[in-house]
């Protein structure tokens, strides 16, 4: 057995095994949603941030970098942006707020907030499960190429394994085993995205071939003037989700003292910097080696970008061609934990959603199981269904993460940041703005000029505040 092979069955080993411990300490469904409220800053830190960044950040960004060069820059100073605007203006106050009103999901808070047992938590639970489903799918996805490239499985059998551990130690352990094994995957990640390119940059230098040529006419896409300028909107745009991810505002409301967050904070930040821009460098370096022939796939050495007909299987290629069989076990590991780290985040909100806000609301007394059972079958149902949707599609991980993001971004950044921060804001404009957000990003306005994460943003802002004014909510 290689090196690349034991090392990846012993990362498995590893969140297995945290799986089956924490599901030791997890005896109700607030243990399974936000932990007790017994994780302290450093845990919640890594695991926001590991959660955040998926297999778009492990192999997406770097595939769109290999392609557009430095046209992803904007991408990266958004989500730079988003994280430290999410940190600094959201935290705090949505901490707060779940003190308050005793709510263990985002739909059940603003539920409470504005005294609406039907309305808000029925669309909001459903715009969840519906982009999540989404979201998911591009995790597994993302597994069947790392897995594909490196170990020589077919796509549908590296999903089928990343389907079934990733479904498994979430339904044991719920929050406990998300946020300790997004502690481990987190470090891993950063590891990999800081490395990976260092690598490949002395590999470079090493050679008599040309250097990295940093075309500065991809900055804007080749583009001038106003479409210069819309696609730069487009790449910065990516920011304005964070505000609105439910699978990472939940560690805003999980972790154990509202006084953490600034630790917490800083933790996010000094991770997102130098993931984001090593991410970048990647598929900017990436390009370089393929110019040099100093890459291979399938036994074909590459000598142009166009002949590596998946660009997002850069980052395995990288690592399994360039670093020791050992340290590219540990970044493979890497790639695979970005994947899980996000997929396990979001079945267990989409799990908890369904069965706090779904199943005890409106099917209480038909069912006989309790909470917990109800939130595990939830998880498998919903891994079943992304499964199928990851299989079936023939989308790039990017494709399917942006439009999941742009979604859930635009229909619950704006409501809840000025729940937050607006007394005026209503329930209407509440409602108006799930609805809003989530209708234009499935059918966008002006599509061909600007990306939906940002037109169905602040159609749903506008909404919001409207609404609010125009129809005040009078239970409040």
């Amino acid at each position: 057995m290689d090196p690349v092979t034991i090392g990846f069955i012993i990362y498995l080993i590893l969140v297995l095994v945290m799986g089956l411990y924490t599901v030791t300490i997890t005896r109700d469904m607030n243990d399974f949603a936000l932990g007790g409220h017994r994780l302290g800053p450093w845990v919640i830190a890594f695991s926001e941030r590991a959660s955040g960044e998926s297999a778009w950040l492990i192999i997406g960004l770097p595939g769109a970098a290999l392609i557009s060069g430095l046209f992803e820059l904007w991408t990266v100073v958004g989500c730079i942006s988003g994280i430290i605007f999410s940190w600094v203006v959201v935290a705090k106050r949505l901490r707060m707020a779940t003190g308050e009103f005793g709510a263990l999901t985002l739909p059940e808070l603003l539920t409470r907030k504005f005294n609406d047992e039907n309305g808000i938590r029925l669309i909001a639970s459903l715009i969840i499960t519906f982009f999540f489903t989404f979201y998911v799918a591009a995790q597994f996805s993302g597994a069947g190429k790392v897995l594909n490239v490196t170990f020589g499985m077919t796509e549908l059998q590296g999903m089928m394994l990343g389907a079934v551990i990733i479904v498994f130690y979430t339904l044991m352990g719920g929050f406990f085993a998300v946020a300790w094994t997004d502690l481990i995957q987190g470090i891993i990640m950063i590891g990999t995205l800081v490395i990976l390119p260092a690598a490949g940059w002395i590999e470079l230098t090493r050679m008599d071939g040309d250097a990295i040529t940093m075309d500065l006419s991809t900055l804007f896409g080749g583009s001038t003037g106003l479409a210069a300028g819309l696609g730069a909107i487009g790449g910065l745009s990516w920011g304005l989700g964070y505000m609105g991810q439910p699978h990472l505002v939940t560690r805003f409301m999980a972790i154990d003292k509202v006084e953490n967050i600034k630790i917490g904070r800083r933790i996010a930040i000094a991770w997102a910097v130098p993931a984001f821009f090593g991410s970048l460098c990647i598929g900017i370096v990436g390009a370089g080696l393929i110019s040099n022939g100093m890459l291979s796939f399938n036994g074909d050495i590459l000598l142009s970008v166009d002949q590596l007909t998946d660009p997002e299987k850069l980052m395995p290629l990288m690592a399994t061609t360039l670093i020791h069989p050992w340290l590219a076990g540990i970044f493979i590991s890497g790639a695979i934990a970005a994947m899980m780290s996000t997929a396990d985040s979001q079945l267990l909100v989409t799990s908890t959603v369904l069965t706090e806000d779904i199943t005890k609301r409106y099917l209480r007394d038909s069912l006989k199981l309790n909470s917990l059972t109800v939130g595990r079958i939830f998880a498998v149902c919903i891994g079943l269904v992304a499964f199928y949707l990851a299989w079936k599609s023939t989308d790039l991980v990017f494709e399917l993460v942006s439009y999941a993001w742009g979604g859930l971004g635009a229909a619950f950044g704006p409501a809840l940041v000025l729940t937050l921060w607006w007394k005026k804001t209503s329930r209407a404009g509440v409602l108006a703005g799930l609805i809003g957000g989530t209708f234009f990003t499935i059918f966008p306005l002006f599509e061909n000029f600007i990306t939906p994460r940002f037109s169905a943003f602040f159609i749903a802002l506008i909404c919001v505040i409207v609404f609010s004014l125009g129809v005040q909510d009078k239970t409040k």
